[in-house]
């Protein structure tokens, strides 16, 4: 049975096909988060810290750590600051050490320079994900001594020199190249998980079908790992959580093993809350002024006022249950207990404490 080890210095996380389903949250990448990427220009760490907690608290067993920040005010002063290879090693370096520090799973390094991913796999504690490689033969020569060096498993991303196909045999293809090109530096099969890639159902009628085909193939015949960038399938699309939902448990059924995407479900926020209050004033319904926000926001279904697991969770959690990763279903009766009200922790049923023998 193939298992996939990421470690931390206290932790193991395994993917596999006999294992839940492994979750890498991608919360700290400032690709597209213009206020994360002018935090991290200014040294400032706290979102990513936080990012970190909410994602463990929400159930990811692996962050991925990406540091393709633009550092856009540097850049005006000093010219290197325009170059990714001068950025990212010492970016990586600090991320890396601050998300350890705080949180105790194993990491995913990604990026595209292959500086960083090093300068990340230097200051890692334990035996992290390395993403990524693809087919590419510049990327092979670069990345897989890398994964071979500091023995590490490495995500492989089905495209080659010719870009992206269309077709899923032609991924198919490349992911078997990239194993085989892997086996050459005595890298084994199980240290290689295979993004399929997922094309957006929106664009193309069928990716879905194109998806759960190629991983049942990736599985059965090179029997190797799978992930994917899971909100890639929902691109465009409205309720795109409704897609998600359905997504990952079918994409599991076909035996996909993991998946980089947010665990959390983000906070509603003031101006959303004010709106809503709004939208029912105009509706002659009389909200006290005082009325606690959280408390608000649940009467009135918008979600919570703090990071929370998102509904992709549950869903991975229902079909971790289903396909007997979960084995008694004690790990989806914990995550459904409804948290105690205030003033009732440590309390049993009919919030009475219980006596002590």
């Amino acid at each position: 049975m193939t298992r996939t080890i990421v470690e931390s210095k206290t932790k193991t996380a395994i993917i596999g096909f006999d294992q839940p389903f492994c979750v890498i949250g991608e919360r700290i990448n400032p690709t597209g988060r213009k206020k994360l990427a002018l935090e991290l220009e200014a040294g400032d760490f706290s979102t990513v810290e936080a990012d970190a907690l909410a994602q463990v608290a929400a159930g990811a067993t692996v962050l991925d750590v990406n540091s393709g920040a633009v550092f856009t005010n540097k850049m005006a002063e000093d010219t290197r600051y325009a170059d990714n290879n001068f950025v990212e090693p010492p970016l990586m370096k600090e991320l890396v050490q601050r998300v350890q520090a705080i949180v105790d799973v194993p990491l995913c390094i990604d990026s595209s320079v292959p500086g960083a991913l090093e300068s990340g796999l230097e200051a890692c504690e334990g035996r992290p994900l390395l993403n990524s490689v693809t087919g590419e033969e510049e990327r092979l020569e670069i990345v897989l001594p890398l994964v071979k060096k500091y023995n590490v498993p490495v995500v492989a991303i089905s495209n080659d020199d010719t870009g992206i196909s269309e077709d899923p045999d032609v991924r198919f293809a490349v992911a078997k190249k990239i194993v085989e090109r892997a086996a050459d530096f005595g890298i084994p099969a199980h240290d290689i998980v295979v993004d399929p890639l997922v094309m957006p159902i929106g664009a193309m009628a069928t990716a879905g079908n194109q998806v759960f085909t190629l991983v049942r193939r990736l599985r059965e015949e090179l029997g190797v790992n799978t992930t994917c960038g899971a909100s890639n399938i929902s691109f465009g699309l409205p309720n795109r959580h409704g897609i998600n939902n359905a997504f990952l448990p079918m994409a599991m059924g076909a035996g996909m093993t993991s998946a980089i995407m947010n665990p959390v479900a983000l906070p509603v926020s003031p101006a959303k809350i004010e709106a809503k209050r709004a939208e029912l004033a105009a509706a002659g319904v009389i909200v006290p002024d005082d009325m606690d926000p959280e408390l608000f926001c649940e009467l009135t279904g918008l979600g919570s006022t703090k990071p929370r697991p998102g509904k992709e969770m549950e869903a991975i959690r229902a079909a971790n249950f289903l396909t007997d990763n979960d084995p008694h279903g004690g790990a989806w009766i914990e995550f459904n207990k409804a948290p105690p009200k205030p003033g009732q922790e440590g309390r049993g049923r009919g919030g009475r404490r219980r006596r002590r023998a």
